[in-house]
């Protein structure tokens, strides 16, 4: 007996109602972008180790998904090798090729080959899968989409203002209220520098991530194991109990940070965007967090992180400033921000919260019933102007007893049915029915395209 088929842990199949409701997503956050003047890219979902490896610190090389090199990978090495040599020696000489973590690494090895085919500042688009070998849970997937959108090539904080409008508007089009966090790497650089340890920046900003999740007894327990110092925790404490308004925060850290030329400088930068934002308002909660950090060690700048504001569901758009990405291929000094939308999770959140467009809006609008060969030349050019016309259509493609053909359209949820008989011929109409309510009008052709266009 065969086995039953299965995808692996941390994937997912997707029903065509299912790809209707993410192709919803992807159009919105498209048309967003391309408003904007971002462009589109793709790049391919493998890439060498040497350009992902040591680009998202140790916890992120870890959740890389490495594949195997093709033939007799294991005819280069020895026996006695094999026994002998660390794993991780092992792995570089068995793969050379993995499966892409992000596409923000991929897209600065793109701007660094092409760098003599795009123009500067390049704003680009891209909506593409993305793998990591994590653990499965809710809301966190193997396989799982990311809609990027950057621009390289420029320094100037007016880019991460057009990213927090992007932002704003995607949610707002997706009809989602959300919470815009912001924090800058150079306040956390700060930070450590006024604590006496800017060296072990990294160690605090981990910790400092997981203050929601672990609460301050545990990111406090977290820096003891880590190495920091009685007096460098007793220092950071006050922070991380920092409350009140956005200004504030804003005047406590600058007396915190007063030695600090990086911290100053950071603080400056996030207050200049929330300037920007009393010049254009949002329509999305816009937040200080000093807490912030995010992950990825590429970060230099600003840092922004967006969550649901009705429900709990992690992060579901993220990203930041990074000065010299491209300095890891080769091209030093060139300056970018971007941020990704996590499709996976926004999906979840608009399901959860019941706010995906009916299944009629998202699929076929109208089914011609099939009563014979006859009815059916004269409806295929009506057919065919409906679909010009953007009004997605279907004819049944068999003559079949009118009852299936109904039961068709039900199971479908497909919300009008056009019934084009002797008499309908004669007259020049079409008699269109409405499923949910069973009323019936006759339309002409014209007519028709009019009421579909307007439902």
């Amino acid at each position: 007996m065969a086995d039953k088929p299965s995808i692996p842990k941390g994937t997912r199949d997707f029903s065509p109602l299912e790809m209707a409701r993410r192709t919803y997503i992807f159009d919105s956050i498209r048309r967003i972008f391309k408003v904007h003047g971002y462009l589109p890219i793709e790049t391919p979902a493998m890439e060498n180790l040497s350009s992902l490896m040591g680009k998202y610190g140790d916890e992120g090389d870890k959740l890389l998904f490495k594949i195997l090199n093709s033939g007799d990978f294991k005819a280069k090495i020895r026996p006695d090798e094999l026994a002998e040599l660390p794993a991780g020696r092992l792995g570089t000489m068995i793969s050379e090729k993995g499966l892409r973590y992000d596409l923000t690494v991929p897209f600065a090895r793109f701007v660094v080959q092409h760098r003599n085919e795009i123009t500067f500042p390049f704003k680009r688009y891209q909506i593409q899968p993305v793998w990591r070998a994590d653990r499965p849970q809710r809301g966190r997937y193997r396989e799982f989409y990311q809609c990027d959108v950057d621009v390289i090539g420029s320094d100037a904080l007016l880019n991460e203002f057009e990213l927090i409008q992007i932002i704003d508007e995607v949610f707002e089009a997706l009809g989602l209220q959300v919470v815009i966090q912001l924090n800058n790497r150079k306040v956390l650089a700060g930070i450590a520098e006024a604590i006496g340890a800017p060296e072990r920046m990294s160690d605090i900003t981990v910790a400092m991530d997981k203050l929601e999740k672990i609460g301050l007894e545990g990111v406090l327990a977290e820096l003891e194991q880590r190495g920091l110092g009685l007096a460098a925790r007793e220092q950071l404490n006050p922070l991380l109990k920092m409350e009140g308004s956005t200004t504030e925060k804003f005047a406590f850290l600058e007396e915190y940070l007063a030695g600090s030329e990086t911290g100053l400088e950071g603080l400056d930068e996030v207050r200049s965007l929330f300037d920007y934002t009393e010049s254009d308002p949002l329509g999305a909660l816009m937040e200080f967090d000093l807490t912030l950090a995010r992950g990825l060690s590429y970060y230099t700048g600003s840092i922004i992180e967006v969550k649901s504001a009705e429900m709990s569901m992690g992060s579901i758009c993220g990203g930041g400033r990074y000065d010299d990405l491209t300095g890891i291929f080769g091209m030093v000094g060139v300056s970018g921000v971007g941020v990704s939308f996590g499709a996976d999770r926004i999906y979840d959140v608009l399901l959860q919260l019941e706010r995906f467009p009916e299944r009629g809006a998202l699929d076929t609008r109208l089914l011609f019933v099939n009563f014979g060969e006859r009815e059916v030349r004269h409806i295929l050019p009506i057919l065919g102007r409906l679909r010009k016309n953007n009004i997605a259509s279907e004819l049944y493609p068999d003559q079949a007893k009118m009852k299936k053909q109904l039961n068709y359209a039900d199971k479908r949820n497909i919300p009008f049915v056009a019934l084009v008989g002797e008499q309908e011929i004669a007259d020049g109409v079409v008699t269109l029915k409405e499923m949910e309510t069973g009323k019936q009008e006759r339309l002409a052709p014209e007519e028709l395209i009019e009421r579909l266009s307007s439902a």
